[in-house]
């Protein structure tokens, strides 16, 4: 009987059983050549003396020595210490997703997918060595703090280059989560555990198991027979065809590997992802309504928005139309969603602050329709509409203003070019009626009041005109000489 201090291959020291099996049990332990924490699996001593166990054994723990994979737990070590084998991996700092099940009930689907891709990766790269699982569960699956998942527990997993070593008829595995063919007592293929996955995506989703019954032998052959219940509502379509692919009957009909299943629940993840970022519906968040870990989903899984997002991003787009609405389409608005239930169907509270600070008439009619009975739970009335339409005037004033200071501004070129214009004229006119004015001749002399000549020397300045064809001139005094 082991129990904490016992130490295995005088290396090995047993600090703390983790977990228990039908095969042995797990501790943390430690290794005191290199001073660094391992998971110890010991094996029952009766499987010691099973014919080919201990060959089988020694056989698989070789082969998974060869994985190189983050997703794959690491062996270090193998031995037997008084008539007690043990296997010595990698421990993994973490959860199992038996523990966060139990815990949230339920997760996201786009969580879900994001672990369903891991754990195929990590399959795929135990079948490339011709390793089989044979045991893929919730409690083999764990989850470090950084979201990375480690397949562990190859402890039944069976490798092609050790040989078939079966017992013929038994079947290893878990009942819940069995591959049809398993439970027939056939042999186990890749495809088993592209199922066995499956299962576990399907508990994740729903909550629960496909099958269950009162014993390992009914639920087994409810995995040979029946058909899964249908998994929740809410979940999206594209997930529901990856596990029901998964969960199909025949291996033939199944994906057809463990790294096509990964691929495809990598993609479904970065759709879903896709969604909560646009702000779509992204399928649960924490267990189901009965669950009463309902809360605790919500604050442990994040992967995707809760389904009353949904409600949240309908009221939120009309408030963004809102702010720009196109002129000629808010009144069909308007008049054509008035007659619906709008109130009761689209509740929108923040649409309220916005309605009252757009000025311009196609902005201020729409709140005296459905926009308006829907921002207000509480029957509107029709005492808002006078107010909506008494706002009118006051910017249809605008675009007057504006063609009377244009005409004001035209009346008073029209007035200067008027202006111009007479003076242009009456110049002409003073001139010479129009004519080509006569360039005076300036004279300067002395005149007497008699014309001659004044002794006294009187200047004076005389501008004669000649008149062209009359032989006549004319001073500025008014007489005219030949």
């Amino acid at each position: 009987m082991l129990s904490p201090g016992v130490q295995l291959g005088n290396r090995y020291r047993l600090d703390e059983r983790i977990a228990s099996g039908g095969m042995g049990d797990v501790w943390r332990g430690t290794d005191q050549v290199l001073g660094r924490t391992v998971a110890v699996k010991s094996l029952l001593p009766a499987l010691l003396d099973e014919p080919g166990f201990a060959e089988r054994f020694r056989g698989e723990a070789r082969t998974m020595a060869t994985i190189n994979h983050p997703g794959v737990v690491d062996v270090y070590d193998f031995g037997s210490d008084q008539h007690i084998a043990f296997l010595v991996m990698e421990y993994v700092e973490g959860d199992a997703l038996s523990s966060t099940l139990s815990r949230v009930g339920r997760l996201t689907p786009a969580r879900t997918m994001a672990l369903v891709a891991q754990a195929a990766d990590a399959l795929h790269a135990a079948h490339e060595k011709g390793i089989v699982h044979r045991d893929v569960k919730p409690g083999n699956l764990l989850v470090r703090p950084n979201g990375t998942l480690v397949l562990t527990d190859f402890g039944i997993a069976r490798s092609d280059l050790v040989g078939q070593l079966t017992a013929a008829g038994s079947v290893l595995g878990t009942a819940s989560y069995i591959s049809p063919e398993q439970a027939s007592g056939a042999v186990a293929t890749p495809a088993s555990d592209v199922y066995a996955l499956g299962v576990v995506a399907y508990q994740c989703l729903a909550g629960r198991r496909p099958f269950e019954g009162d014993n390992p032998l009914e639920i087994a052959m409810k995995h040979v027979r029946e058909t899964p219940r249908p998994l929740p509502g809410d979940i999206p379509p594209q997930v529901k065809v990856l596990v029901e692919r998964a969960l199909a009957k025949d291996p033939n009909h199944r994906w057809p590997s463990a790294a096509a299943l990964a691929s495809v629940a990598r993609q479904t993840k970065a759709a879903l992802s896709h969604q909560a970022r646009a702000g779509g519906h992204a399928g649960p968040v924490s267990a189901a309504p009965a669950s009463p870990a309902g809360p605790a989903a919500r604050a442990q899984v994040s992967a995707a928005p809760a389904s009353p997002a949904a409600p949240m991003a309908r009221a939120q787009v009309p408030a963004t139309s809102r702010q720009h609405p196109p002129p000629q389409q808010a009144r069909p608005a308007a008049s054509g969603q008035a007659r619906p239930p709008v109130t009761a169907r689209q509740p929108q509270p923040p649409v309220v602050a916005q309605r009252p600070p757009v000025p311009a008439p196609p902005q201020a009619r729409p709140p005296m329709g459905p926009r308006g009975a829907a921002a207000v739970p509480s029957a509107p009335t029709r005492s808002d509409r006078p107010v909506g339409y008494a706002r009118q005037p006051v910017p249809a004033s605008v675009p007057v203003r504006r063609s009377r200071s244009g005409m004001v501004t035209v009346a008073i070129l029209l007035a200067v070019l008027v202006l111009v214009c007479s003076g242009v004229i009456s110049y002409m006119a003073r001139v010479g009626s129009f004519g080509a004015p006569v360039p005076p001749n300036v004279t300067a002399g002395a005149l007497s009041a008699d014309g001659r000549d004044d002794p006294a020397r009187t200047s004076y300045r005389r501008m004669v005109w000649l008149r062209p064809g009359g032989g006549e001139t004319t001073t500025s005094e008014g007489r005219r000489t030949r």
